[in-house]
């Protein structure tokens, strides 16, 4: 029996030649075993992140439609009232139609710049779920790398 330099019997020791006869070893059933297994794990943990993505873009837009809402209904009250007052005021100085006429060109600004910020806030939403997409791109090299 001859040794290594560490003193070990060659007959006990794996040289590089045997870890990969070992793996030449290995059944192709349970190679596609562990293949099919880590990738139903991989395909678990995409669509996990992909519902965490999704919801977090669901809250921005929900925030968003909730401001449009809120702006609508505000400015709805808003001008009902004011626009009574508007008119009444003006109807001292001119014509009640002219006076109602005013208003009405005052609110239809005040509804432009509404939408306009509206619009603006739902631009910021982003439905692609960036991180996903990135990490399915990294699956797919990995499945390439198991195939060689």
């Amino acid at each position: 029996m001859s040794t290594t330099p560490h003193g070990a019997s060659s007959a006990g020791s794996f040289s590089s030649s045997d870890q990969q006869s070992g793996v030449e070893d290995q059944s192709l059933g349970s190679i596609v075993s562990r293949i099919s297994s880590d990738f139903s794990q991989l395909v678990r943990q995409e669509i996990n992140l992909a519902k965490l993505e999704l919801k977090e873009e669901g809250k921005k837009a929900g925030k968003a439609a909730g401001m449009l809402g809120g702006a609508a209904f505000a400015g709805w009250m808003f001008a009902l009232f004011a626009s009574w007052t508007l008119v009444w005021a003006l109807n001292h100085a001119m014509d009640i139609v002219w006076a109602s006429f005013i208003v009405a060109v005052l609110w239809g600004i005040a509804a432009a710049v509404l939408a306009i910020q509206g619009r603006k806030k739902m631009r910021e939403v982003n439905p692609k779920p960036e991180q996903t997409a990135e990490t399915l791109k990294e699956d797919a090299e990995w499945l390439k790398a198991q195939k060689r």
